[in-house]
């Protein structure tokens, strides 16, 4: 049996009031566990907030679950903070809080701000630390140049549970240690920025994918310890890739040792179900109202950023924050106090995480995913905006799907879908994803969203991607759609690595690094990505060839892209397109080349013309290979 419980307490008054009015946002430095010497002995410090509890205990293999031998005491302010020394108790050790609610009810909880967690289905906390001797000193000091939003953001949207298993033993997970050497050699090939982490904070249903998350401070143990995670996270910053993390302040799940009904009334959710039931995913929806929850989401942020040198945020399911009546029908929402659907506390929360994210932090970015045409999402706060660095365009990602998907013949009457984007493509900072949630519950593979035979689907695929890295905005697209995967993604299985040693997976493969190659090392793709100044139309209106032609344009004009997407399986000999300058256009990309499984039709370098066509003074004559785009840059002289 450990010591008994000895007052001690890491608060101040100040935190205190900080954490009352909704403006502490290190809370993860006081509450949770924390191990350190006091009167020359090695012990844990407990804190909880359960503000409606009659007694509080901590509950574990060192005092054999007794709830009767270490009850913390309960603060004199009204703060409702739960606090103790527990002399003995060390790093490994298992606990949670039992709590005796007024009305008698007995529970059994997590801690919400445990650093780790037993491996589901096991659902104690664990004390640990989050002490790592971290080495990525010059990426953190430079990152602020590779996640500028006037720099290349080419994001590989992964879940570590299902990229890469044990051919040997196919149903272990593997570790973020185990992951971390193949990942950063493959990054490094493929030539993405950045990797985005499906959500790896502890969740106990793992089909949820990591979406309904109980342990927001602790990184999931399905894949090994903290540390084990920030020596990957550091193994990628070492080698120049930036980390982004997928985070859910939106709602969490209902599992008994949770969140939910912590201290036996509604503490972090709505009372209401009307506000704080989620009818979509089955669970419940933070009180954005209350101070001592959106300092909870808060110091969550940045404590994600600051213990695990993080590089950003993807913040899950903003529209579902922003509207009352999101998924709801007429009576089954509250509306607010003007009698809008329209979440003023929730609005409110959003803009508060922004501010405090990039006051702290100002070299990373927050990244919304919200479906909705809400304005100004990534526009700042003063200016009446929510605050994120970007938003993803989800419009962009509908339409540009449903046209791919059309079979050749008929895309001609269906044009302006490929064009419409360029209509509201500056009204935001978009991220053009091309994700998860669309490889998924019968959506089926992207190649298997494209019409025709293998090599038309093929094609068709090479077209869309090169279309998505030639358009304003930056990039995301989910692991496994680099190479072709045919078949859905599966939570519970790898990726089908064995693909790549098929001719048209290789070169879809071959034909992403290229892509990527490309849009790294070229300005005119990502100096002016929010700007007008960085597109031009040279042809959108041919429907019935289904060609569209553009301008990319960086800050120098020597460096200005010509993009010609031919979208049928015809080739178009003689086709004149307009050309933004004089001179001679080389070809830098063809998605048509051989080395990419395409048909091998070449387009040559060609002089320009001085025959005025599509509004511009010159033009050439181009050959366009079947289903395939071509990306061509003017040739400089040797003077320049």
């Amino acid at each position: 049996m450990k010591g008994s419980v000895e007052v001690y307490s890491l608060f101040t008054d100040f935190d205190v009031s900080l954490f009352q009015a909704g403006r502490h946002f290190k809370l993860y430095e006081k509450f949770g566990s924390h191990t350190f010497l006091r009167n020359g002995n090695g012990g844990t410090y407990f804190a909880v907030w359960a503000p409606n509890a009659e007694s509080v205990s901590v509950v574990g293999n060192f005092n054999g679950w007794n709830p009767y031998s270490h009850t913390l005491y309960v603060r004199w302010d009204g703060s409702g903070i739960w606090e103790g020394y527990i002399p003995g108790v060390g790093v490994g050790e298992l606990y949670k809080y039992h709590i005796r609610s007024y009305q008698g009810e007995v529970l059994e909880k997590g801690d919400p701000f445990a650093l780790q967690w037993e491996r589901a289905p096991r659902t104690a906390s664990i004390v640990s630390t989050t002490w790592y001797e971290w080495a990525d000193d010059e990426w953190m000091r430079a990152r602020h140049e590779y996640n500028a939003l006037n720099k290349p953001l080419s994001v590989y949207e992964m879940h570590v549970g299902s990229w890469i298993r044990d051919p040997d033993n196919p149903q272990q997970l593997l570790t973020y240690r185990d992951i971390a050497g193949r990942l950063v050699e493959y990054i490094k090939e493929t030539g993405f920025t950045h990797v985005e982490l499906l959500p790896i904070m502890e969740h106990p249903y793992y089909p949820s994918w990591g979406y309904q998350i109980t342990g927001y401070f602790a990184a999931s143990s399905r894949y090994g310890s903290p540390q084990d995670l920030m020596y990957l996270i550091e193994q990628l910053h070492l080698n120049g890739i930036g980390v982004l993390l997928d985070w859910v302040p939106s709602h969490f799940p209902g599992d008994a040792h949770g969140l939910f009904r912590f201290d036996g009334t509604h503490l972090y959710e709505h009372a209401d179900p009307r506000q704080g039931y989620h009818p979509d995913w089955s669970s419940y929806i933070f009180n954005y109202g209350r101070n001592e929850v959106r300092s909870f989401l808060i110091s969550n942020a940045l404590f994600w950023l600051e213990r695990y040198h993080a590089d950003g945020l993807r913040v899950d399911a903003v529209a579902s924050m922003l509207y009352l009546d999101y998924s709801r029908n007429e009576g089954e929402w509250v509306p607010n106090e003007y009698g809008g659907r329209e979440n003023l506390q929730a609005i409110g929360f959003l803009k508060e995480l922004n501010e405090a994210v990039y006051s702290h932090f100002p070299d990373v970015q927050t990244i919304a995913e919200e479906s909705t045409s809400w304005p100004g999402v990534s526009r700042p706060t003063f200016s009446g905006g929510l605050g994120f660095g970007m938003k993803w365009m989800m419009g962009w990602m509908h339409d540009t799907l449903q046209y791919f998907s059309r079979d050749p013949l008929y895309r001609q009457h269906h044009h302006g879908q490929l064009t419409f984007s360029m209509l509201y493509a500056f009204h935001e900072n978009f991220m053009l994803p091309l994700s998860h949630d669309e490889v998924v519950h019968g959506k089926g593979s992207m190649v298997h969203k494209m019409p025709g035979d293998e090599w038309q689907r093929f094609a068709n695929l090479r077209s869309l991607y090169l279309y998505m890295y030639t358009h304003p905005g930056t990039k995301l697209l989910f692991m496994g759609c680099e190479f072709g995967q045919t078949a859905e993604w599966d939570y519970n299985k790898s990726l089908d690595w064995h693909l790549m040693q098929y001719a048209p997976h290789h070169g879809m493969f071959t034909f992403i690094k290229a892509l990527n190659h490309l849009y790294r090392n070229e300005p005119a793709l990502y100096e002016h990505s929010f700007s007008p100044e960085g597109f031009e139309w040279i042809e959108e209106g041919d429907a019935s060839n289904s060609v569209v032609a553009y301008a990319r344009k960086g800050i120098d004009a020597g460096n200005d892209l010509l993009i010609i997407l031919n979208l049928t399986p015809i080739v178009r000999y003689f086709y004149r397109c307009g050309v933004p300058s004089p001179g001679e256009w080389e070809v830098l990309l063809n998605s048509d080349d051989g080395d990419y499984f395409g048909s091998g039709v070449e387009q040559q370098t060609v002089q320009a013309e001085p025959v005025r066509w599509m509004n511009k003074d010159w033009s050439a004559q181009f050959t366009l290979p079947p289903l395939a785009g071509l990306v061509l840059k003017k040739r400089k002289r040797n003077a320049e």
